[in-house]
């Protein structure tokens, strides 16, 4: 039994590689894509998961690690948000002009209406 310790020990960090692996996120692996990856630690017993270990995985808590986290952006700082309130703004003060212009119409026509009477 303790001859086939070294191979239950192989097989088990293998499985684990392989699961950590392919319930990685897409953004947090390096060098090569996920499918790839997968067969490197399929394909390759001890230095498949070795690799991937040391090249493959980013690790947590480095630079690299907080540099692909998003940054939160303030409303008033984000230009497509501020692009939109200009937007919306503009529409908006063209809708009230028109509504102005046909109110200034329909009382010209009353008038004109009435003149005629």
């Amino acid at each position: 039994m303790l001859r086939y310790l070294p191979l239950l020990i192989v097989v088990g960090i293998q499985l684990y590689a392989l699961i950590d692996c392919i319930r990685s996120e897409a953004s947090h692996i390096r060098s090569l894509p996920k499918p790839a990856w997968a067969l490197i630690i399929i394909i390759l017993p001890i230095i498949g998961f070795v690799l991937w270990f040391f090249l493959g995985r980013l690790q947590y808590g480095t630079a690299s690690a907080v540099r692909s986290q998003p940054t939160i952006v303030a409303p008033d700082d984000d230009a497509e948000f501020l692009r939109n309130l200009d937007v919306t703004r503009k529409q908006k003060a063209e809708e009230a002009r028109l509504k102005q212009l046909r109110d200034e119409l329909e009382e010209r026509e009353r008038q004109l209406r009435d003149q005629d009477s």
